[in-house]
């Protein structure tokens, strides 16, 4: 089994991913031709050889037709001006000693605010390998919801700066790009600095690390090493938060090859990302994910309630909900209400229980579970398309089953019975 295990020797951002990537052997090509076909302004991406500290190493030059992006005096380009659409003067560029180039003139590009819920359709509507979308998503909406949180929005209204700009962009799409070229099965990522001081951003000044970083490193072990600066952006929280498996030391297995990410400035230390690729025995165990899940129970919450209770959760990303017929204190008939959701999306859904339900606490449990891939076909049938989901335990495929409300708009399109339309469906799956 193919591990990457990203050392984070001097924190991380989305450039010094993206280069360290490339240094430890991912093919440039293949991330530029992708990257190429997505609907941005022409650029050109370059992985200079470098010196830090004696340190060889890949540092990202990305430029773009009419303005110079990537100036990178550390990591990627953060000012984190998601609701202030009137300010373009606030690019901050990690130079570890709080100069902060305020008059980069790429800031009147069209391109510069992006909506979150714009930039998840972009990488949907893309023709990128399938992991890369999701990869590429994943981060995305963490730092969304992150700064959702922070300023008090809805995450796919959160307005875009800093990753909305085409090169950090191009930096998220391409780590996930380099990925999938390595074809990378697990990533173990070292505890993370964070840096030390204070970051100006379009808000004011703000201590390190910056409030999205600290939102999106909820729950990561951080590192006790420290310099002044900000060692880790936002991006970099993002790539670690949702790519990485497993926190800690170099697992154990068989290094192949080594890669260095470099960001611009100089300091005592060198200033790399450090990435190995390692050959480990694949794991015997079941492969497992942690979920959490959130239990209450009541008996005063009219069915109504529950019933709009049990929508607004999914639709906050609650895995699954339900309902069962509990004997409270007293003798009361009650319902007991679990909730199966993601370690991102608990605290939000334990929100909504508490606004919604009559309930005066929320249990929160984590859980491993082993989940089956999944994948959609589409079957042609005489009464219309009908969508399958497919589950599949590695590259056996263990079930198959249609997706009710094509089957169901079929069969009554078609006025015909609905189980007509599955007996359909499964002929031609068998075929």
């Amino acid at each position: 089994m193919k591990t990457l295990y990203l050392d984070c020797v001097s924190g991380i951002a989305g450039d010094m991913a993206l280069s360290a990537l490339v240094d430890l052997g991912a093919d440039p090509d293949y991330i530029r031709g992708h990257l190429s076909e997505l609907p941005i302004e022409p650029f050109t991406m370059e992985f200079v050889p470098v010196i830090r500290k004696g340190i060889s190493a890949k540092w990202l030059r990305l430029t773009f037709e009419q303005h110079a992006h990537h100036d990178h005096h550390h990591h990627d380009h953060h000012d984190h001006d998601h609701q202030d659409h009137d300010h373009h003067d606030h690019d901050h560029d990690h130079n570890h000693n709080h100069d902060h180039d305020h008059n980069h003139d790429h800031h009147d590009h069209a391109y510069e605010h992006r909506k979150a819920s714009d930039i998840f359709r972009m990488i949907e509507n893309s023709s990128l390998p399938p992991r890369v979308k999701k990869r590429s998503l994943s981060i995305f909406r963490l730092i969304a919801q992150a700064e959702g949180k922070i300023h008090g929005m809805d995450p796919a209204d959160v307005h875009f700066h800093e990753v909305g700009a085409m090169d950090s962009i191009l930096d998220i799409i391409g780590v996930c790009l380099a990925v999938e070229n390595l074809d990378i099965e697990e990533i173990i990522v070292s505890p993370v600095p964070v840096g030390s001081g204070r970051v100006r951003m379009a808000h004011g000044v703000y201590p390190i690390p910056a409030p999205a970083t600290a939102e999106i490193l909820r729950g990561i072990p951080l590192s006790s090493f420290t310099a002044p600066g900000e060692l880790t952006t936002p991006t970099g929280a993002g790539i670690v938060k949702a790519l990485a498996a497993g926190y800690g030391p170099l697992p154990g297995g068989t290094i192949e090859r080594i890669g260095y990410g470099a960001g611009t400035k100089d300091f005592d230390h060198p200033n790399v990302l450090r990435a190995l690729l390692l050959s480990t025995e694949k794991a015997a165990a079941i492969p497992m994910e942690t979920i959490m899940v959130l239990e209450t129970q009541v008996d005063d919450t009219r069915g109504e309630t529950l019933g709009y209770t049990m929508e607004r959760l999914f639709a906050a990303g609650a895995l699954d909900v339900y309902y069962t017929p509990v004997y409270m204190k007293k003798n009361r008939p009650g319902v007991l209400i679990t909730v199966l959701c993601s370690l991102l999306d608990a605290s939000r859904c334990e929100e909504i229980l508490l606004w919604e339900t009559s309930t005066l606490g929320v249990r929160r449990t984590e859980m491993k579970r082993r989940a089956l891939e999944r994948k959609w076909i589409e079957i042609e049938t005489p009464y219309g398309n009908v969508r399958v989901k497919q589950a599949f335990d590695g590259a056996q495929l263990v079930r198959e089953s249609p997706e009710y409300e094509d089957a169901a708009q079929a069969a009554r399109s078609s006025g015909v019975p609905l189980d007509t339309v599955y007996r359909e469906v499964y002929k031609r799956l068998n075929e």
